[in-house]
């Protein structure tokens, strides 16, 4: 069942495609305005704020929470009706050094609050952290789509996994280019790989 959007396209392929084109200009115009660290840093509005930035051209529940429950491989995210309960927990987790950090995304991930785009926004929120606080970001070429799905599996269980594949994969390197290689790797985990960030243009 394709997912119901603002354009009212009916095919999941060509919903797929748009909506990585759309969001991708998207991301690519928060990182060149500088809007993304412009968000609340490691709450769930700040989360919000770039969820509903990126997906608001095509679908109406951008930035909102949830209203069903969803389930990815077997795996439960946090129940509708604990999530605003989850939501408020994790607000308050601290985020200052690196492990806080990594434990905060790995049950922001579990709660899921979005009906779609969870990974590829929370990544970025996960980036706003890092760049911030650590003066870093991630170089996801470092990781493999397959270490990367596992390790947000098991992190549920516990987070050394996803952290030894994260703290391998940090970088001084905050350009332009790592930002945008970085969505690139962020979509392809999802199985979107139909655009590149460098080749997007407004135009």
């Amino acid at each position: 069942m394709v997912l119901e959007n603002k354009l009212a396209i009916t095919n999941q392929a060509e919903l797929n495609r748009t909506e990585e084109k759309l969001t991708k200009l998207r991301a690519k115009e928060l990182f060149e305005t500088g809007k993304l660290y412009q968000f609340e840093i490691g709450t769930f509005k700040g989360l919000a704020q770039i969820h509903q930035f990126l997906f608001s051209d095509v679908y109406d529940f951008a930035g909102k929470i949830r209203d069903v429950n969803i389930a990815k491989d077997n795996f439960q995210f946090a129940p509708r009706i604990f999530l605003e309960q989850s939501l408020q927990y994790i607000d308050k987790l601290p985020h200052e050094t690196f492990d806080e950090i990594l434990d905060k995304y790995a049950d922001m991930n579990i709660a899921h609050p979005f009906r779609e785009g969870n990974g590829r926004a929370t990544r970025l929120w996960l980036e706003c952290l890092l760049r911030t606080k650590l003066h870093q970001t991630i170089n996801w070429n470092e990781i493999s789509k397959d270490d990367y799905l596992n390790a947000m599996i098991r992190s549920h269980v516990a987070t050394g996994e996803l952290k030894y594949l994260v703290q391998n994969a940090l970088t001084d390197d905050l350009s332009q280019e790592t930002f945008f290689k970085g969505i690139d790797v962020s979509y392809y985990y999802e199985g979107y790989e139909a655009f590149n960030m460098e080749d997007l243009t407004n135009g």
